[in-house]
């Protein structure tokens, strides 16, 4: 079989069908992909290439899925997701991730302690921290762990002791603010709850006036037109014509 050169030619293809038209007044639609593979083609060589293999497959069979590409991971994954499955509140705290040169990192003095100049403090700090001591100093996993949450806790209790200082002083000379995000969170729950409490009232009347009134209406329509027989009378209970002359007769 020879060799096929078909889809190298796609590109071609199209925008020689493009410029000849075989009705004039109706153009050709430009498909999605056009302009994208006009200006990044395809290789020359149609044979797919494999990915390099930086691991050893553990299995002696053959391996599968040789084109795609293998998970790149670093030590830092795992003690990254271990501090996050424990703090999972930190992710909510704001971070900015924009650096000046990309070379932030290198600045970093990890032996030092988790506080680093020009670098907030975050959950990062405790992962480059731990991994510092586990390399470093040969700790155990969880001893390093342990040692860099302990100077991130205290840390962190700092800061927290500074910023409800300096919101004291600024209430005390005056200054005046409004509601965190807390307050807003629970002010928007509140009107929601009420819109919920008004609903829920609407509907149970509704359900209360619809059994009311099936009670009311039940069985006591009568057919238009339908005349009563002296088979559908009931007759009255030998008690109940007893006392009815009775009752005259007291009358």
């Amino acid at each position: 079989m020879g060799r096929q050169i078909r889809p190298a030619q796609v590109f071609k293809t199209v925008t020689t069908e493009m410029n000849h038209r075989i009705l004039n007044q109706y153009p050709v639609a430009e498909p999605p992909w056009y302009q994208v593979v006009g200006s990044i083609p395809p290789s020359e060589t149609i044979v797919r290439t494999i990915t390099p293999r930086h691991q050893v497959p553990r299995k002696t069979t053959k391996p599968k899925k040789l084109y795609r590409p293998q998970t790149i991971s670093y030590p830092e994954d795992r003690l990254r997701q271990t501090f996050y499955e424990d703090h999972p509140w930190e992710l909510a705290r704001p971070r900015v991730v924009l650096e000046l040169d990309g070379k932030d990192a290198q600045r970093c003095d990890w032996s030092k302690g988790v506080r680093q100049p020009g670098v907030a403090l975050t959950g990062e700090c405790v992962v480059q921290r731990q991994l510092w001591l586990m390399e470093a100093q040969k700790m155990p996993k969880r001893k390093a762990y342990d040692t860099a949450r302990r100077e991130f806790y205290r840390l962190r209790q700092l800061e927290e002791v500074e910023k409800r200082v300096a919101l004291e002083e600024a209430r005390y000379v005056g200054a005046y603010f409004g509601k965190n995000r807390l307050d807003v969170g629970m002010h928007l729950e509140d009107l929601e709850f009420e819109k919920w409490k008004i609903w829920a009232t609407k509907q149970v009347a509704a359900l209360e006036a619809r059994d009311k009134a099936g009670v009311e209406t039940f069985d006591t329509e009568e057919v238009e037109g339908a005349e009563v027989t002296d088979g559908d009378v009931l007759e009255p209970v030998s008690g109940e014509a007893e006392s009815k002359p009775a009752t005259a007769l007291s009358s």
